[in-house]
């Protein structure tokens, strides 16, 4: 069975990056939905982590409908697996130099190609066509125009004239 870190709190460096929905059989494999788009999270020889710092390795997992069925090490019998219902799952942040994060634009100054600063990430909202940079004036800018980014620090954007007029 897992065990709980020393002080019990998750550490702040870990990303919620799903969560397990149910019991799978009778041998310990649980459902596990995955909130973000790395398939990796839920590869044999990930490790997650749960709220209270308990460590969960996959050591074997296969799609199934959208979701997975992961076998976790130490997790045997449906009642081992019962009692991971609904437990959401942390891992740290990959390396991706190509990739933006939510986590590093939260907090970031936006500035225009000019270096006009237009305010500071508040949130990143989901949008079909692009998602979007929601800054603390209420503006929305497509994350197609982020050409640029310091992670935590700056984000540098080329946005159509007009975008800031109200």
């Amino acid at each position: 069975m897992p065990s709980p870190a020393p002080d019990g709190d998750i550490n702040p460096a870990l990303l919620g990056v799903g969560r397990i929905v149910k019991p799978h059989g009778l041998r310990g494999d649980v459902i596990v939905s995955l909130t973000t788009n790395r398939d990796e999270r839920a590869a044999v020889g990930s490790v997650l982590t749960d709220a209270d710092g308990r460590t969960f390795e996959v050591v074997r997992s296969s799609r199934h409908k959208g979701r997975f069925i992961v076998t976790f090490r130490g997790i045997n019998g449906i009642d081992a697996a019962e009692a991971l219902r609904e437990v959401a799952l942390f891992a740290p942040p990959l390396s991706d130099p190509d990739a933006l994060w939510v986590h590093d634009l939260i907090g970031s100054l936006v500035v225009d190609a000019a270096g006009v600063a237009l305010g500071t990430v508040t949130g990143v909202q989901a949008n079909p066509a692009s998602d979007l940079l929601v800054l603390d004036g209420g503006a929305l800018v497509p994350l197609r125009f982020v050409t640029s980014s310091v992670p935590g620090v700056r984000v540098e954007v080329d946005v159509p004239e007009g975008l800031f007029d109200l």
